[in-house]
Parts: structure tokens; C-alpha cells; sequence
């Protein structure tokens, strides 16, 4: 299976589902530098190429059976965009009828059929004109017309998010009524890799949604919902190009690029529900049914909302993600991901390097909190804690054992989340926030410039902050003032009292 467009967000996913499907995969992209990333890297045939060229696509779809067509130009402010795409796409058809490929598979976007293509959106326009020179090759090729991708990562539900999570009262355009039919990640996937796994090939296209329509601002109260964020919304007409308006209003409000925002507005300035299903005559729903909505959002949240950070954090997912479909969830997010996706993170990181024993800094930090307090500004710390009991949390409650540490132990208002002696203790905050927060302390062997141990401790110490609305927003910019000086002083005065140990 070629897989083109495989640093994207859905290629990048499809790839995994593949190779978990038993098929081999060739990826390909501009520079294989950027395949490299991928946890499947080592699992692919990786092919560098330029879909502009003739002979790199020629190659590229030598004894190949299927391609996934992935590449689009969403984000992408060249004025000629329409041309590059409507080349790539033909330089694709021949190589692929010339390789004697049995299927093409193309996602497309969905937009009202009653509405010339000369009229679409310029992206959407291009989507349109590139799926007709597929389907009009010698080639036969699936053309999935599916609307807003829903899963951590994808770009409709990341401006959804970041949109609902940080505006508590949004006055919209009246195209924030029209109707939209979102379809899982998880399901978009599922109809990709069945579509090279048919009996025969087919040259068509289908509409592909959730099966459950919605108004786009149902979407953003719909996940205000599942995070406990409740949204005024209203609709108001208004005299002006509002999409193009929106896209730069999303772009300011939000960390998604101009590039980007401007045309997701414009591909919402219509309806984009299916008319038809007709894909069932070829694919099987899903098994359990399509994903509504919600159960959609569940899905992409389930990592932040009841995953520990650690699970969030580190990337010890990535290998296991080959092994264990429990890890490879691709609702959820995933280091590969933009870098502006995700649920917004704020952190205080430190770290220091000391000759300092490991096994006496790791007696100061497993002696934290309780009678020994938190090596900085104990008054601050102090009043923290009756404000936290006054607003009915945990407040300094101190600790089980003054000397050691387990899973699950209270620290005034932190809980054990994580311990592993002389390495890591992950704290989760318990204190009455709106948002979640972690205190992390490490210790690893550090090392010079060349990656060379050099036989002393690297001391690292992490504050992260998983803010909820607008609240946990205003809550962390107060609290900036006091992390710059409680923080700091944590680092010096830990540092001091493993040495006065040693």
C-alpha cells in the first residue's frame, strides 16, 4: 500500500491502522527526515519523493497494489495552489495506470451538491477538481466526501476546542447555525483501510459523516458539556465577508495558523451533511455502530480526563503503540501531532546539574511537604493552604509517612501519582483548581554536549497545568508572580539540604 501525505494527521494515523490490518506499506514523503519521527518508521518502506515529479512518482508506485491519495493544500497560502494540486493529482493517475494499481483512495471534503464547484470555497474547489481527475482516470478510484474529522489533533476539532475552552461567551456569524455532520477519526480510518480490501475495485464517490447532523455551535456546546464549561452562544447576521473575517478572528483567538483557520471558516460558510450512505452497499458500519458526536469528543479527551501524566507526557506509548492496540488509540493525541493541537498546557520547568549523590537528593524529595514543607517561601505556602481550605479542598493536610513514599499517599494537597526510587515522583494536585496540575520531580545521569556521561545528576523540576476555561487561564497569569519566585528558590534550597545530608 503507497500511503502519500503520511506526516499529515490522517496519514500519519492510517499508517498505524494499516500495518495493524496486515498490509505492507511504502510512505512517502519530500524528505524522509520527516517520516523518521513516526513510531512506525522502522515498520514501512520509507520512499522519498516529489508528487511533482513524474519519475519520483513513477517509482514511487512501482509493484504496488493500492494508494492512498492524502495530499491537500490546507494551509497552504500559495496563490497556485490550485494549479500544484490538480498536477500532483495527475502525475499520481498516470503513474498509477502505468503501475497497474487495482484502487486509489482520495479524502475529500463534503459540501452541498446543489453548488457549482466554480462557487466552492477555493480549497474546497480544489478538492472537488482533483477528485474528478481521479475518478476520470483509467485507475478506479474511492472518493470519501467526509466534513469535520473529530479526534485530538485533527485542525476542525482543535479550533472547536481551544474556541470553547477559552471563550465563555462567543457572538458568532450566522453560519455558526449551519449544519454539520462530524464523523470520528476512529471511523474515517475504519472506511480508509477497508476501502483497498475489497473484492472488487470501485470508482465512485461517497459521502462519508456520523450518521447524527448537528449545528456547528451544538458542536461547541456539545464539548463544553464534557469538560464542565457551560457557553453562551449567539448567532448575528452581519453585512460582511464573515468567513474570511472568522478564519482571522479563529486565528487570533486560538493557536491554529491563519493558513489554516481562514479556509476551515470558509468550508463552514455552507451546509456539510451527507445525502446519501450508499457506502454501506460496499463497507460495513463499524462494528458498534458510527460515533455520535459526543461519544467522539469522550474519545479525544479520555487521555487528558482520566490519563495520568505520565501516560500524557512521556513516550513510552510510542513502541508499545505496535504492539498493543490499547496504546494506539488515534482519537487521542499524539507527539506528531501540530504543535499548536492539543489541550492547552501550561508549565515551569527547572533543571539543574549537581555532583551532588543521587540517593541524598532523592532522601530531600521524598521528604517533601508535611513538617518539612516545600524548601521555599513557607508563608506563601501557608496561605495557599487556607484558601484552599476555605474553599473546601484538601489544604496542607501533611502526610502518611514523614520518611517514605507509595502510589496513592497525600502530600498536604498533592496525591502520589507516581514514584520510582532515585528517578521520578509525580505529584497530582488535589487542591480546588479549574484545571488539573502535576508537580514532577526527576533525576537522571547527566551528560556533556556530545552525549557523554559526565558522573553527576541532572535535577529536573516540572509544574504542568491542564487549564479548564477561561478561569484556569486568568488563574495561571495570577499565579505567574509567585512561580517565579517559589519555584526557583525550590530548586537552590533542595539542592542545599542533600548537600548538608552528604
Amino acid at each position: 500500500m503507497v500511503v502519500t501525505g503520511a506526516t499529515g494527521y490522517v496519514g500519519g494515523r492510517l499508517i498505524t491502522e494499516l500495518l495493524h490490518a496486515g498490509f505492507r506499506v511504502r510512505a512517502t514523503s519530500r524528505h524522509l527526515s520527516s517520516l523518521r519521527r513516526f513510531p512506525w518508521f522502522e515498520h514501512i518502506e520509507p520512499v522519498e519523493a516529489d508528487l511533482r515529479d513524474p519519475a519520483d512518482v513513477a517509482r514511487l508506485c512501482d509493484g504496488a497494489d493500492s494508494l492512498f491519495y492524502l495530499v491537500h493544500s490546507m494551509g497552504d497560502s500559495r496563490e497556485d495552489f490550485e494549479e500544484v494540486e490538480q498536477e500532483t493529482a495527475r502525475n499520481v493517475a498516470t503513474a498509477a495506470e502505468n503501475a497497474g494499481l487495482r484502487q486509489i483512495t482520495y479524502l475529500s471534503g463534503l459540501h452541498p451538491k446543489d453548488i457549482p464547484t466554480e462557487k466552492l470555497s477555493k480549497h474546497m474547489r480544489s478538492r472537488e477538481k482533483v477528485a474528478r481527475i481521479l475518478l476520470d482516470s483509467a485507475v478506479p478510484s474511492i472518493v470519501f466526501q467526509a466534513a469535520t474529522l473529530i479526534g485530538s489533533g485533527s485542525a476542525s476539532y482543535e479550533m472547536i476546542r481551544h474556541l470553547t475552552e477559552r471563550l465563555p461567551i462567543m457572538v458568532a456569524p450566522k453560519w455558526i447555525d449551519n449544519l454539520i455532520e462530524p464523523i470520528s477519526i476512529r471511523d474515517a480510518l475504519y472506511y480508509l483501510v477497508a476501502s483497498v480490501d475489497l473484492d472488487e475495485p470501485v470508482n465512485r464517490a461517497f459521502d462519508l459523516g456520523g450518521g447524527h447532523r448537528y449545528r456547528f455551535s451544538d458542536l461547541l456546546r456539545l464539548y463544553g458539556k464534557e469538560r464542565g464549561l457551560k457557553r453562551f452562544i449567539r448567532a448575528v447576521p452581519l453585512p460582511l465577508p464573515m468567513d474570511t473575517l472568522s478564519g482571522m478572528w479563529i486565528a487570533l483567538v486560538t493557536p491554529a495558523p491563519l493558513g489554516l483557520s481562514v479556509p476551515l471558516a470558509q468550508s463552514m460558510a455552507k451546509d456539510s451533511v451527507t445525502t446519501e450512505h450508499d457506502i454501506a452497499e460496499f463497507i460495513p458500519d463499524p462494528a458498534g455502530g458510527l460515533a455520535d458526536y459526543p461519544t467522539s469528543v469522550r474519545r479525544a479527551l479520555h487521555r487528558e480526563q482520566t490519563g495520568t501524566v505520565e501516560t500524557s507526557w512521556d513516550g513510552s506509548w510510542r513502541k508499545a503503540a505496535l504492539v498493543d492496540p490499547a496504546q494506539r488509540d488515534v482519537a487521542q493525541s499524539q507527539p506528531t501531532d501540530a504543535e499548536w493541537s492539543g489541550h492547552t498546557v501550561y508549565t515551569d520547568i527547572r533543571t539543574s546539574t549537581t555532583s551532588i549523590q543521587r540517593d541524598k537528593l532523592w532522601e530531600v524529595i521524598e521528604g517533601i511537604g508535611g513538617d518539612r514543607g516545600w524548601y521555599s517561601a513557607g508563608p506563601l505556602w501557608t496561605i495557599r493552604g487556607l484558601l484552599d481550605k476555605i474553599a473546601g479542598g484538601p489544604g496542607l493536610g501533611g502526610r502518611r509517612d514523614p520518611v517514605h513514599l507509595r502510589e496513592n499517599d497525600r502530600v498536604d494537597w498533592w496525591r502520589v501519582e507516581k514514584i520510582v526510587p532515585q528517578e521520578r515522583l509525580v505529584l497530582r494536585a488535589e487542591m480546588k483548581l479549574d484545571g488539573r496540575a502535576w508537580l514532577i520531580f526527576e533525576l537522571s545521569g547527566a551528560t556533556d554536549s556530545n552525549g557523554h556521561p559526565t558522573g553527576e545528576t541532572k535535577y529536573t523540576q516540572r509544574a504542568l497545568y491542564y487549564p479548564q476555561g477561561l478561569a484556569g487561564r486568568l488563574y495561571w497569569g495570577a499565579m505567574l508572580p509567585f512561580h517565579r519566585i517559589i519555584f526557583p528558590v525550590m530548586v537552590k534550597n533542595i539542592l542545599k539540604a542533600a548537600e548538608h545530608k552528604s
